[in-house]
């Protein structure tokens, strides 16, 4: 199966666009010994564009998105993704 996913591209000097999919719900649990991230489809494609974003070409090490507690994500918790780049 293909699956077609636009992705903000990105430009030097405009900062990171990051996009949302109507009605997604992302929510995480944070135990002892595991994280479980829960997102329905809208969720999960969000969050897949968001990586793809931070992934691509020219994107500096330190960039990330801030998901925040209780706003973007069902948590008690914030979740931040980050690029790092190792040799």
């Amino acid at each position: 199966m293909d699956f077609v996913m636009s992705v903000p591209e990105h430009r030097v000097g405009e900062g990171l666009q990051f996009a949302w999919d109507d009605d997604c719900e992302i929510e995480m649990e944070v135990g002892a010994t595991e994280v479980v991230i829960k997102a329905n489809r809208a969720g999960l494609t969000s969050l897949a564009r968001h990586l793809l974003t931070l992934a691509q070409k020219g994107v500096h090490e330190g960039s990330h998105i801030h998901l925040t507690a209780d706003q973007e994500i069902d948590s008690q918790i914030d979740l931040v993704l980050e690029r790092v780049e190792k040799d």
